[in-house]
């Protein structure tokens, strides 16, 4: 099935199930996802504002000559893994947005009791993916930070790595198990007359599914965080719009394939330019 096909069958869907919905849920949903991305944005602005300072306070802590033996404690890795907890919630909500409400106007559609409740479950399902996915990269911020190939600003200090990491996310976005993920994302109405599961464990279970699915869609562009910094939310917000194309914009596939190439590019410039 094409990437058009996908999407006008996703917009004859979302035309007939809407209407099951109430309007209190037409307007719950929407506004709750709303406001979590904002609360999450909010998070990672004045994060990066206390970033920035205690930067600012290092460099001049350095330039006085006092040393700066930065361990990465435990405290550091919670806070780390907070971090890209909600930056992933923040980065992914808004393209999570349309499969939530789809699950929402099937389940009143089919006139299960507990709407709103199933749909909670549902995206407490799928950022428990994200979650999972933080843990790792948070286990990966710390492996680097021990091997001092991180910046201040943690964003990879090794032309080596950087090259790498856009290599690897790039050739990655070429695969056809890039492809495969993107379709699932992009196609809410295959992927729930494919797994439907009734009930609110089910709906937990389906968060997991789709969530998986998004995984294996962006896992790779969220790497390019370590090579651009992790905390540079311009380049945070471009991934987040950049996700939101790939998976609702009519041209989704074809601008997975166009990044894909100009990363492999960039990832050989960079390898190369080292030596």
């Amino acid at each position: 099935m094409s990437p058009g096909r996908i999407t006008a069958s996703t917009r004859r869907f979302r035309g007939r199930v809407l209407s099951s919905l109430s309007r209190r849920e037409r307007f719950l949903i929407p506004a709750c996802i709303v406001v979590i991305t904002l609360l999450a944005w909010i998070y990672l602005v004045h994060l990066s504002r206390q970033m920035s300072a205690d930067m600012e306070h290092d460099k001049m802590m350095a330039a006085m000559g006092m040393p700066m033996d930065m361990p990465f404690t435990a405290v550091d890795a919670f806070f780390t893994f907070t971090m890209w907890t909600v930056m992933m919630v923040g980065m992914m909500a808004p393209s999570a947005s349309p499969m939530l409400l789809l699950f929402a106007s099937a389940r009143a559609k089919r006139e299960e009791s507990g709407v709103s409740l199933a749909t909670l479950t549902f995206g407490l399902g799928y950022v428990a993916v994200w979650t999972a996915f933080s843990l790792a990269a948070t286990l990966a911020q710390w492996g680097l930070h021990r091997a001092a190939m991180l910046s201040p600003e943690m964003a990879s200090a090794s032309g080596r790595l950087s090259g790498a990491i856009l290599l690897v996310a790039g050739a990655y976005q070429l695969t056809s198990w890039k492809n495969k993920c993107l379709t699932h994302c992009r196609s809410p109405l295959g992927f729930l007359m494919t797994n439907w599961r009734d009930g609110i464990a089910g709906a937990f279970q389906m968060g997991v599914r789709h969530g998986v699915d998004c995984l294996g869609c962006c896992w790779a562009l969220m790497c390019v965080l370590f090579v651009v910094g992790v905390m540079n939310l311009i380049w945070v917000a471009a991934l987040t719009i950049f996700v939101l194309l790939e998976k609702v914009g009519p041209a989704g596939a074809m601008i997975a394939r166009v990044a894909g190439a100009m990363m492999v590019v960039f990832g050989i410039v960079a390898i190369v330019g080292v030596f």
